[in-house]
Formats: structure tokens, C-alpha cells, sequence
């Protein structure tokens, strides 16, 4: 495998089928002890990430439920 003047390389298809490099895969090259790691770059977004914070948007302090508990209640109207 070569590198092309303008710093291209090209992953051999059945490296690319075998980890799902598709058309369009965003990838990352990371510096390693070895040399360069290539790998897919995660887009996905973390569980956590989506839903921190939520339950204080649009609502004072005061409107805010003390726990868990008590926001389980309010969502279920009791």
C-alpha cells in the first residue's frame, strides 16, 4: 500500500468489508506505539449525553421536583 501524493491511501476491500467501512465512514487516525491506528469514528451520541439536564428545561427553581420520585409522579399526574 502507497501513499499517493496528495496523501491518500486506499483500504484494501476485504479490510474494509471486514470492518464495515462503508462509502461515507467518518475515520480518525490516531498515533499509536506501533504507528498510526485507523478506526471508525463514533457519531453516535452517549445514552447520558441525551437526556442530561433535561428535567430543569423551561422551569424555575421552584417548579423543579426534589428527586426522581417525585418527578415519576408528576409526569403520571399524580
Amino acid at each position: 500500500m502507497r501513499v499517493s501524493e496528495r496523501g491518500q491511501i486506499t483500504i484494501p476491500k476485504r479490510l474494509r468489508d471486514r470492518f464495515g467501512m462503508n462509502h461515507n465512514v467518518e475515520v480518525e487516525i490516531v498515533p499509536a506505539d506501533e504507528g498510526l491506528l485507523i478506526r471508525k469514528r463514533s457519531v453516535a451520541e452517549h445514552p447520558v449525553d441525551r437526556v442530561f439536564a433535561i428535567l430543569g428545561r423551561g422551569q424555575s427553581a421552584d417548579d423543579l421536583p426534589r428527586n426522581t420520585d417525585d418527578y415519576i409522579e408528576t409526569i403520571r399526574g399524580r
